[in-house]
């Protein structure tokens, strides 16, 4: 599955610009980024929950998940058994400071991210953490094909045996209530996120949250009015690269770009730096990283920034972006060096 994922991406899969733009387009000056932050008094931080509902009952999450695409992957992210005990600290550190939901998926690794989580969950108990994975239609093998109304119970049933659970927290499938908590979507635009969520109110059940490629490098959700349309039905948005794969953390330079596999938000680090250099700036007032620059960015704007995480250090870029909050002042210099994206008929 890992590699059907990652041949998508290459084909054009990821939403910055359909295929891979090398002219990115910057966001109307004109455009008002303002209008969808949250109130100025308000400061995130791991006690300050975001609610997934759900038909019998709601998930109290953080404001922050963490992002397990990376464990187990060797197509993309060229995972290595060696990078498991960093990963394993990462996870003692997040737990120590709240941030306790992970978003899987079972074409990551071809299910060994799954089973990765599952080695981080023994010894907790169940309501310690929250878990969410994915499930999406591809030919991959003779369940989607031949049998594609029960195809997500029955991967399901396959992840749990992977984590070694017996439910998990958010699924998107309406399927099998009694193994899922919330039901939630990936890459949905608003058109369809609403057209189903209308439907699934018609049998009690509410959609949880969306997933959605969201940053400083691609604000398309938040220009088309998707973001606004999950504020203002209470479903929570989440961002899946938050960092642009680690553009915005000042790891890659120009002289030293990210991997041709890293697909989204794919820009020359020619056209980052501009934005790497207000985010360093801010950086340097607050004492912290453009990575928690760039999530608090997010976090400001009512979003929940799902982050890659592979070791400690990440880890604490994410800690580092809870207990205070940028100014309106701040975001609008973001916003001014911020970058648009686009969609595909493939992708979102």
């Amino acid at each position: 599955m890992q590699k059907i994922l990652q041949a998508g991406l290459t084909a054009g899969m990821s939403a910055t610009e359909g295929i891979h733009s090398s002219n990115p387009t910057r966001v109307d000056p004109a455009f008002d980024g303002t209008k969808i932050l949250l109130p100025e008094d308000f400061i995130p931080t791991a006690e300050t929950k975001v609610i997934l509902r759900g038909a019998k009952g709601d998930i109290h999450a953080p404001r922050i998940n963490i992002g397990a695409w990376s464990w187990g992957d060797t197509a993309t992210w060229h995972w290595s058994l060696e990078e498991l005990p960093q990963v394993k600290e990462a996870w003692k550190l997040l737990l120590e400071n709240g941030i306790n939901w992970i978003d899987t998926a079972q074409a990551y690794g071809s299910g060994e991210s799954e089973r990765i989580c599952g080695e981080l969950f023994k010894g907790l108990n169940r309501q310690d953490y929250i878990i969410q994975t994915k499930w999406y239609v591809v030919p991959d093998n003779l369940k989607n094909v031949l049998s594609p109304s029960h195809a997500p119970t029955k991967f399901l049933k396959e992840s749990l045996d992977r984590f070694g659970l017996d439910y998990i927290d958010a699924l998107p499938s309406v399927l099998n209530k009694v193994l899922r908590k919330t039901v939630g979507v990936a890459n949905y635009n608003e058109e369809d996120m609403i057209r189903l969520a209308d439907e699934l109110q018609k049998y009690g059940v509410p959609l949880a949250r969306n997933q959605c490629e969201f940053s400083v490098l691609r604000r398309q959700p938040e220009l088309s009015g998707l973001l606004q349309a999950c504020h203002d039905r209470g479903i929570v948005f989440q961002s899946y690269s938050s960092l642009a794969q680690g553009r915005l953390t000042s790891k890659y330079t120009v002289n030293n770009p990210p991997p041709s596999t890293y697909r989204f938000s794919s820009y020359d680090m020619k056209d980052v730096e501009p934005i790497l250099e207000v985010l360093r700036s801010i950086g340097q007032g607050h004492k912290k990283n453009p990575a928690s620059i760039a999530l608090n960015y997010n976090l400001s704007k009512g979003i929940v920034p799902t982050v890659g995480i592979r070791k400690p250090s990440q880890a604490q870029d994410a800690i580092d972006a809870f207990g205070w909050r940028l100014s309106k002042d701040e975001i609008k210099r973001i916003d001014a060096v911020s970058m648009s994206g686009g969609t595909t008929k493939l992708w979102q």
